[in-house]
């Protein structure tokens, strides 16, 4: 039997949102009761794309699910399970007690009223607590969470993020949509226009958001925060390659950030990409999309 004592979380928590929240504040606060390690278990895979051969584009890769969950609920471990074949044909009393309570030293589980588990998803909700009930360890079964009349569920804040749509995504999510990438170097077309950027990337995967302008947030390494203008696309003015960029312009803010990892978050959609005349044109709408930034962010401290 592990010797460590955690209160775990069941979930793949794509997005992070408002539902999966209210499992992982559950296990927060049971494992305050318990003097365990709050703890989520999740999986490097969507099940889906194993078990149903459906690839599940995603809201965050593992590494951004993993901060967002410490950073919102204070969950301390988040292990990250490999989903393959041993995984997929694991029965679910088994990943109950040799994954989740011999592997894992689990004391307490917390999971949603749709979550299934083990092989051919045999597992339910009622299966885990009988099962919990038997080997006397705790069990917390999260009901559906609604927001205006709608289930939250990643599926439906994906369908926003690719729309755009961030102000609402982040009513679901409740938290902006994010990206933590390190800054690469891109081809300096912004400081050559007087507006140097930071250059990101989305994981493989990952989705892309609707073409366009973003009001934005970056947080630096050092914890600073600066309101910023963000260009998703494929750069039509200036690239004939019509490969998706990130490219962040800090506002009253000159340093160089290569190689530090970042966060960005995603708060107004501002206009959709455009392909202009000129540099100059282009400029100008860059220098339009920033006051429009600081206007946003005066307005929604």
């Amino acid at each position: 039997m592990n010797e460590i004592k955690r209160v775990i979380a069941l979930g793949f928590f794509d997005g992070v949102h408002v539902g999966h929240g209210a499992l992982l504040g559950r296990v927060a606060q049971a494992a305050r009761e318990l003097d365990a390690i709050p703890t989520a278990v999740t999986f490097d895979t969507h099940p889906d794309q194993l078990v149903m051969g459906t690839q599940v584009p995603l809201i965050n890769s593992p590494a951004d699910r993993a901060e967002l969950m410490r950073r919102q609920y204070g969950i301390r471990d988040v292990i990250v399970a490999h989903f393959n074949e041993r995984m997929m044909k694991m029965p679910w009393e088994d990943f109950i007690t040799d994954y989740l309570v011999k592997e894992n030293g689990a004391v307490h589980l917390v999971a949603g009223h749709d979550f299934h588990f083990g092989y051919m998803g045999r597992g339910n909700p009622e299966r885990l607590t009988m099962k919990c009930e038997a080997l006397g360890i705790g069990c917390d079964i999260i009901p559906k969470v609604e927001k205006d009349g709608i289930t939250i569920s990643s599926t439906y804040i994906r369908t926003l993020i690719r729309q755009g749509e961030m102000e609402r995504a982040r009513d679901f999510l409740g938290h902006p949509h994010l990206l933590i990438d390190t800054v690469g170097h891109g081809k300096k077309l912004g400081s050559a226009l007087g507006f140097p950027t930071v250059n990101l990337r989305f994981q493989p995967g990952v989705i892309v958001p609707a073409y366009g302008v973003y009001a934005t947030i970056v947080t630096l390494e050092d914890g600073r925060r600066f309101p910023a203008v963000t260009n998703v696309g494929v750069r039509p003015t200036v690239d004939r390659q019509g490969s998706v960029t990130v490219e962040g312009y800090l506002l009253n803010f000159s340093e160089d950030l290569y190689g530090q990892t970042i966060c960005m978050e995603f708060y107004k959609f501002l206009r959709g990409e455009e392909k202009f005349s000129s540099l100059e044109a282009l400029r100008d709408a860059v220098l339009h999309n920033a006051q429009q930034t600081m206007d946003y962010f005066r307005q929604n401290r």
